[in-house]
């Protein structure tokens, strides 16, 4: 399923201008330490976190992930944007628990 396919449904917003919200999502992984996302993440995964400090990018982006969804209506920090931005990693904010949104993205993707 697809980034913007993804976004719509769950009804979320994406945050950062210039990704590739064409993406293929593959998988999901949520988890809120960086360390777990980089040592068990799979490549095309969407990270559900509530996370909004600029390692995410950094970690999406070494892990090559579909994206990143914020939860709990968080903002991402300014310079978490920037960077995302510059890297066009793509990163949404949903006004849902990590719960609810898992749960969700779960039955989308058939799991």
């Amino acid at each position: 399923m697809k980034l913007s396919e993804i976004a719509d449904r769950l009804g979320i917003k994406i945050k950062t201008k210039d990704c590739d919200t064409a993406r293929e999502v593959k998988g999901c992984y949520i988890s809120d330490l960086l360390s777990d996302v980089m040592a068990n993440a799979k490549e095309g995964d969407i990270w559900i976190t509530l996370q909004t400090h600029p390692n995410i990018v950094a970690v999406a982006s070494l892990k090559n992930l579909s994206g990143i969804i914020i939860t709990n209506n968080r903002t991402p920090e300014n310079d978490t944007m920037k960077k995302a931005e510059d890297e066009h990693i793509a990163i949404a904010s949903s006004p849902l628990s990590t719960f609810e949104t898992g749960g969700l993205l779960y039955k989308m993707l058939g799991c």
